[in-house]
């Protein structure tokens, strides 16, 4: 972490009272510091497409627009450059390994208490990775799993968004609409989904995006938040 830079951060949930407590986790860490927040994914792709220069990235598993991996996807593919740190009250340990394959630069529950957020942020900034100590990242997925999700990276930022309102039960014309194009393109779209995940309908692709949001989850987990 070099001396005297000046930071910018973008913290990602809906829930205004973590929103502070994060907010407070970092403020004095740096000198120089700017946090942006967004309690919606619209408001998060909004600031960052608007050309604000972000360095990192808090981004909770579950907020309005957004639920479980697809946030996190789309941000990788569409800003490469930005790290990302899950938040998250779910410490599941495959939850965890699932959003490190899925290209998080670190994973921090919410149980942490602030000096140790401070310092998971502090490693991260500086090139590293961080994940609960505890957590053993080498166990993998099964092949199936494994071989879907190598799948899921192939898709493009558009399509990520595409298949997420896919998964909200959409119809082409209201994604159409949400996304400002046509809804030949949004077709376009479906279609280059179904190919890359190699299935044949809308249904399946549905399914398998769930297969890939549920199958992390242990039997009686709380949901991600």
């Amino acid at each position: 972490m070099k001396p005297l830079e000046h930071y910018r951060l973008l913290i990602a949930d809906d829930h205004p009272l973590y929103r502070g407590a994060l907010r407070e986790a970092v403020t004095g860490l740096f000198e120089r510091i700017d946090i942006a927040e967004a309690g919606t994914f619209n408001e998060v792709t909004e600031l960052l497409e608007r050309g604000s220069e972000v360095d990192l990235v808090l981004l909770d598993l579950t907020m309005p627009g957004v639920r479980s991996f697809s946030g996190l996807m789309y941000l990788r593919a569409q800003y490469p450059s930005v790290p990302v740190i899950v938040v998250s009250a779910n410490d599941d340990p495959a939850a965890i390994r699932r959003c490190m394959e899925f290209g998080a630069s670190g994973f921090i529950p919410k149980t942490l208490g602030v000096e140790v957020m401070r310092d998971a942020i502090s490693c991260i900034l500086s090139g590293g990775v961080w994940t609960p100590p505890d957590v053993d990242l080498s166990a993998g997925s099964d092949a199936e799993t494994a071989a879907l999700m190598a799948r899921m990276t192939t898709l493009t930022p558009q399509q990520v968004r595409v298949l997420m309102m896919l998964s909200e039960g959409l119809l082409n014309k209201q994604i159409a609409y949400q996304l400002g194009v046509s809804e030949a393109t949004v077709k376009a779209h479906v279609s280059a989904i179904l190919q890359k995940l190699g299935v044949e309908s809308r249904t399946q692709a549905v399914i398998a995006a769930a297969k890939i949001e549920t199958g992390q989850w242990s039997q009686g987990a709380p949901a991600a938040s």
